[in-house]
């Protein structure tokens, strides 16, 4: 069922017609059997590229779609619908455009930033160690200066798109404590680095999430994005965005899920009557398009925020833990619905639900998330 959507502009609206199309022509088809056999889908994203998909919330003088983020947000939840590992591999991309967008200088922009937003390339985002997942501020991987730039040893952990990407925005060390940790832009094809077998996870098969290790990796000086000791805050910068990304995802595995979950509640019968005109139904049903409605209108709040470029790292936060928790939620619900075929792979809601455990997870648990709320209220 489409989702009615108020939406800014005309061309807004255009916009989630041609997603729509695209996800329904090119992933749909695709992804039952990319995300039961774990193949990575060759030409999705080209083909998402092609149709500017890659770089909406971007400027048009740099390839980008010029887009709020309220219409990029909603276009994520769109291809989520359709197929989550992809809508997080885009928000992902999106994510490690941000450091250079923001922090870099106009030649390392004019340099490499139309590339990366051309939808040619896909971009990973590169902060996680296996030791060091909530606490960022413990990496280890280090960049030690040389002449000419860097040389980057280490390790990194749970990368989407990781062996896949044409690009990786690092964070690696290059002094000590919180303010020793430095961004880099890190070509895929850079000497030293290499990737480890991906990840056998829950869900999100499709894309892989990997380990990279850089062997005594050299990186150009003029690689390093921002200041030295700047990363940190690079990188909670960038957070805020990819959580609101994350939200949309979320919201749209969920929206997914009640879909199925009231079409079959349409068609099963049981006593003589369709289940979903049993009260008992009735009212999960109800409740699942709540949460469905209210994660949609916490991730829509914070991204006309940022649009309107007010703070929004509280809201952000809100979002990716409202969002996140109701889309765990609404997919057990949804399982439940069905029953017994439910948890069977003949449908897909079992597949919504193994998706949405790890968006409680990824781009700060909702642990953090409630860290952060609490310590904004504290600070306000």
């Amino acid at each position: 069922m489409a989702v009615d959507r108020m939406l800014p502009t005309d061309e807004a609206r255009e916009l989630i017609e041609l997603t729509r199309d695209i996800a329904d022509k090119v992933l749909e088809p695709r992804v039952a059997e990319s995300e039961k056999t774990g193949v990575f889908p060759e030409g999705v994203f080209p083909a998402l590229g092609a149709a500017g998909l890659l770089s909406l919330p971007y400027p048009e003088e740099f390839g980008g779609g010029e887009q709020p983020y309220e219409v990029y947000l909603q276009v994520l939840e769109e291809i989520a619908s359709r197929w989550a590992a992809i809508a997080v591999a885009v928000s992902v991309h999106g994510l490690s455009c941000h450091p250079l967008f923001t922090y870099g200088t106009d030649d390392q922009k004019r340099q490499w930033l139309e590339t990366m937003l051309s939808g040619e390339t896909i971009g990973a985002y590169s902060l996680s160690e296996a030791h060091a997942g909530s606490d960022a501020a413990a990496l280890r991987c280090r960049a030690t200066p040389v002449d000419g730039g860097y040389t980057l040893n280490g390790t990194k952990a749970w990368i989407t798109n990781g062996g896949r990407a044409d690009f990786y925005t690092l964070f690696a060390r290059t002094g000590e404590g919180s303010r020793g940790i430095s961004c880099f832009l890190v070509p895929a094809d850079t000497e030293g680095l290499s990737f480890g077998k991906p990840e056998e996870k829950m869900g999100l098969r499709a894309v892989p999430t990997t380990t990279a290790a850089y062997d005594a990796a050299f990186l150009p000086a003029e690689r390093r994005i921002g200041e030295e000791g700047q990363g940190l805050s690079i990188a909670f910068s960038a957070l805020d965005a990819g959580r609101l990304g994350i939200a949309a995802v979320a919201t749209g595995v969920a929206q997914r899920a009640l879909d199925e979950a009231v079409a079959y509640a349409k068609e099963r019968e049981a006593f003589g009557r369709r289940i979903i005109d049993h009260q008992g139904l009735g009212f999960v049903l109800a409740d699942m398009a709540a949460a469905v409605d209210t994660a949609r209108a916490t991730y829509l709040d914070a991204a006309r925020r940022r649009d309107a470029g007010l703070p929004y790292s509280r809201q952000a936060s809100v979002a990716k833990l409202v969002a996140t928790d109701a889309a765990m939620k609404v997919t057990t619900d949804a399982v439940q619905v069905f029953g017994g075929f439910g948890y069977t792979q003949d449908f897909p809601v079992e597949r919504y639900m193994r998706e949405a455990k790890v968006m409680q997870i990824f781009e700060g648990t909702n642990q953090i998330q409630r860290l952060v709320i609490a310590r904004h209220l504290a600070d306000s």
